[in-house]
């Protein structure tokens, strides 16, 4: 599929699937990390695209009878969007550590703290439901 892609581009696109694994293990952790932020980010992305949808519709009838749908499909939408800054930021933290211990480390680094930001989250949320 990759041949194919470049044969249709002017340039040549190469995919390292290491870099791709690393930076994924990355994004996953940070957001699982700062699950919060993910949250607030979600909830951004939900209200900005209910009231941009809400201009497109000139009776004020037919907004309010397909609301409940369009609501849940942009709260999809804005939980799907929300995971491009983690990747942004998974992609510096995959690039910084591969620049500063070499690419054998960046997938081993991504898992460690995947792990732990994993068992940081199920601590955080054991703790607020004792509360």
């Amino acid at each position: 599929m990759l041949n194919e892609l470049n044969e249709l581009l002017p340039f040549n696109l190469e995919l390292n699937p290491t870099a791709i694994a690393a930076t994924s293990l990355w994004s996953l952790a940070l957001y699982l990390g700062f699950s919060s932020i993910g949250e607030w980010v979600t909830r951004q992305l939900t209200r900005w695209f209910n009231f941009a949808e809400q201009s497109l519709y000139l009776s004020k009838e037919e907004f309010e009878r397909t609301r409940s749908a369009r609501e849940s499909q942009n709260a999809f939408y804005a939980s799907v969007f929300s995971i491009i800054p983690f990747l942004i930021v998974g992609g510096l933290c995959s690039f910084g550590v591969e620049a500063t211990l070499g690419r054998s480390w960046d997938i081993g680094i991504g898992i460690l703290a995947c792990m732990s930001c994993g068992i940081y989250e199920l601590g955080r949320r054991a703790g607020r439901s004792s509360e």
